[in-house]
């Protein structure tokens, strides 16, 4: 693969991953770091982005502590997801570009390009697995279609309906162009902590994971594997595209 350093950090509580970034974050603004994937579990937790609505998560205060789960308000673009034990979570900490200007975006750096390569990655990932999976125009994230699903006994009737989520992506670059927060995809998590929200409040649309669709799932060390195979995929050239335009957040949803 492309130079790239990647961290296997196991089970590691939200708010201390996302401190690690903001301290790598800097790091690999300063030079001292190459680009690199952190790669985690979460204890129980729902965080909301800066386009987050607090009527999306639909439990109590109360009803949260009881399933201890815990609720963050974060600095990545989108509305609330999950993330829990089972759940992959990807976190590139990537040098995009060079600020320049008096506003200091990035022109050489496509945000909203950067986001689909991340789906693009977890996509060709999943197909190693012998899942299709692929994108939807003006939804972010990864997302298994109607067919696919109807073969899966156990999935939530909605994802017979409409396609279905199976990766989540919330994105922050930072004004010194490095990317932080990232993806989370749905190995074998505990399916039922979606219920407790609107996921990426977006309603109509299933929630699904790798142990719903897949006979024989692989293990959760068998997709980190792929995960940086495909990591080097990431970091070839082209990463972006050389056109951004200032129209474009530094988050995206």
């Amino acid at each position: 693969m492309a130079a790239g350093q990647i961290r296997r950090l196991g089970l590691v509580p939200y708010r201390e991953a996302w401190e690690l970034q903001k301290r790598l974050a800097a790091e690999r603004a300063a030079g001292a770091i190459p680009d690199t994937l952190l790669l985690l579990e979460h204890p129980h937790t729902y965080t909301l982005g800066r386009s987050g609505h607090a009527e999306n998560l639909l439990l109590s205060e109360a009803q949260c502590a009881q399933r201890g789960i815990t609720v963050e308000w974060v600095d990545r673009g989108g509305d609330i997801t999950y993330h829990g034990p089972g759940q992959l979570i990807g976190y590139p900490i990537l040098s995009l570009g060079k600020p320049t200007g008096a506003a200091g975006h990035i022109p050489q750096a496509d945000y909203v390009g950067y986001v689909r390569r991340v789906e693009e990655m977890i996509i060709r990932t999943l197909a190693r697995f012998g899942l299709a999976a692929g994108q939807i125009a003006g939804l972010t994230g990864v997302w298994v279609q109607p067919d696919v699903a109807s073969r899966c006994p156990h999935c939530p009737p909605s994802a017979r309906q409409a396609p279905s989520k199976i990766a989540a992506i919330g994105v922050k670059v930072d004004a010194r162009g490095v990317s932080r927060h990232g993806f989370a995809l749905n190995v074998a998590p505990e399916m039922s902590y979606f219920e407790g929200i609107v996921p990426c409040g977006i309603r109509g649309h299933g929630v699904v994971s790798l142990a719903d669709l897949l006979f024989e799932p692989p293990s959760m060390e068998a997709v980190m594997d792929e995960v940086v195979r495909q990591f080097g995929w990431l970091l070839s050239p082209p990463r972006h595209s050389s056109v951004c335009s200032p129209a474009h957040s530094q988050s995206v949803p």
